[in-house]
């Protein structure tokens, strides 16, 4: 197997470009403290907070996603781009004000102030264990694009790749993550315009033998699976730590939301020239390419539709262009869930329960200790496992059947407390399980109505669970504050202090986010609708 010299050349100059971005971006973060490193200090700009933002779900999955769907199931199947556009408009303007003005630095911090530390802990790892999966599913795929369009061994891109994340993410944290998202959404911009109109045009390419399938249809047994991805999408998109660790970085409020509505649109646009290069890749008769393999294409090919078109439909120098734009996404999407799941550990584990007066220095280490680590398992996972991408599917269900709920019950019902919360997360896990998860070989126990043995599950079981999470959390949360505020329990009992909300260790913040707490405490947030007051508020606790 030749490898491909003008390729590998073209994505070590691209690698070094990234490097260099991310080195100099540092340079703001020299002499950082651990707000610097996690939100960027609350300094990030309006076409920084974009791009980057945009960045959040446009990486790799992302456009392979997208062109896979469109090859191998139609239009009508590809949720993800609305889905998540819809997600972010949603998160940015009604979760992530809240949280911005509340001056929290991750997504658990809500659930340590309102639950405790131990029960708000709890909540830290489906995100925790979703970010590593995340990071070894990308690093996955591109090791195989570029085995097939550079022909090198996967091994060596995936292992160059993430050191290279590794390294800048540990330099400079969100601004060395912020920069190059800019880059490397030019790049993907670029790569997939450009290949756009070769992919369309090559002779293989008929587009009229798609004219009955382009489309897709949902077939009535498929109605109730479909409306569950809908759901999963727009709801379940909502609690990441890579969404929120960006938003929280703005400089204000309106700046938050603008970035986000405008971040989502973006996303939308990003997604069309990965479903065109799906079409292509669907209409094209590979018996005319130079492609050996299996044709029609199986559907484990279809994963890489991607990059086998840039391959085989595109000239060389176009393939090579694409290329970069997919290491690119991948780029994008390693950083990210290095850095989230480094932010989660050392903010909400090893700060709130392991080492409560840690100094900023002694933080500062462990967040580099954990990027290193996190790096290191999502690349271990990417090399070894074979069913990463379904380890992530399940995470990514667990984030919208638990999180979500959870989320919304803390940050906007009073009534929520540490009860309600944990009968909710262990119902949710428990129901979740128990539908069974192809992806994992896991067989179901629980069959829903429509259950058949050819497609499984075909009754929304993902979002009954997301409801009866939320009935839960509410339920037994009321529940036990008439037990124990009634006395009807003797208050000895009550070891997660819900009758006595002061029990609750203060949520210790970094350095240079007390002033700005304080402040706050002193001030609190007027109700939203006064939301030229409440601006003018958070300005005066910066």
């Amino acid at each position: 197997m030749a490898v491909n010299i003008a390729g590998l050349v073209s994505v070590i100059l691209f690698y070094l470009l990234i490097l260099g971005i991310g080195i100099f971006a540092a340079r703001r973060a020299a002499k950082a403290t651990t707000t610097d490193v996690l939100v960027a200090g609350r300094q990030m700009g309006m076409i920084v907070s974009f791009f980057t933002l945009t960045a959040t779900q446009v990486g790799g999955a992302y456009i392979n996603g997208t062109a896979e769907i469109m090859a191998s199931s139609g239009l009508v199947w590809a949720q993800a781009p609305i889905g998540y556009c819809i997600s972010m408009i949603i998160a940015g303007n009604v979760y992530a004000p809240r949280m911005r003005r509340a001056g929290y630095v991750t997504l658990f911090d809500p659930f340590q102030k309102k639950l405790g530390n131990k029960v708000g802990t709890l909540m830290c790892f489906p995100q925790f264990l979703g970010d590593i999966f995340w990071t070894a599913a990308i690093l996955s795929a591109l090791g195989s694009t570029v085995s097939i369009i550079l022909e090198i061994d996967r091994t060596i891109s995936i292992i160059s790749s993430a050191c290279i994340a590794i390294f800048y993410t540990l330099l400079g944290g969100l601004w060395s993550v912020a920069y190059t998202d800019v880059v490397q959404l030019i790049c993907i911009a670029i790569g997939l315009v450009v290949a756009v109109p070769f992919a369309l045009t090559h002779e293989s390419v008929d587009l009229h033998r798609i004219d009955d399938t382009w489309k897709g249809e949902v077939q009535t047994a498929h109605i109730g699976l479909y409306i569950d991805v809908c759901f999963l999408l727009l709801f379940g998109g909502i609690p990441w730590q890579e969404y929120f660790q960006r938003a929280l970085a703005c400089k204000t409020v309106n700046r938050a939301r603008i970035s986000s509505v405008v971040g989502s649109f973006g996303m939308i646009l990003f997604a069309i020239p990965s479903a065109l290069m799906g079409v292509a890749g669907s209409a094209a008769d590979w018996n005319q390419t130079a492609y050996n393999g299996t044709i029609p294409l199986p559907a484990e090919k279809m994963s890489y539709i991607l990059p086998l078109v840039l391959q085989y439909l595109c000239p060389l120098p176009v393939s090579i262009i694409g290329m970069g734009a997919i290491a690119a996404a991948v780029m994008s999407s390693a950083d990210s869930s290095i850095l989230s799941s480094a932010s989660v550990f050392t903010k909400n584990i090893y700060v709130q329960l392991i080492r409560t007066k840690a100094s900023d220095r002694e933080v500062m280490w462990v967040l580099r200790v954990a990027v290193i680590v996190s790096g290191a398992m999502g690349t271990a996972l990417a090399l070894s496992a074979k069913s990463v991408y379904g380890l992530y599917v399940l995470c990514g269900d667990l984030m919208y059947v638990i999180l979500f709920p959870q989320f919304t019950c803390v940050l906007f019902l009073e009534v929520t407390n540490g009860y309600g919360s944990v009968v909710g997360f262990f119902l949710s896990c428990i129901l979740r399980v128990l539908g069974g998860e192809p992806y994992l070989d896991l067989k179901p126990i629980l069959k829903y109505p429509f259950y058949t043995e050819e497609f499984g599950q075909n009754f929304p079981f993902r979002t009954l669970t997301m409801i009866c999470s939320f009935i839960a959390i509410i339920s037994v949360s009321k529940l036990t504050e008439v037990l124990f505020k009634g006395q009807y329990l003797p208050l000895k009992l009550d070891v997660l202090g819900c009758a006595d909300p002061d029990h609750r260790t203060r949520l210790r913040l970094p350095s240079d986010d007390r002033k700005e707490h304080e402040m706050q405490e002193l001030n609190p947030p007027v109700p939203y609708e006064h939301k030229s007051m409440s601006d003018s508020l958070l300005r005066k606790g910066q």
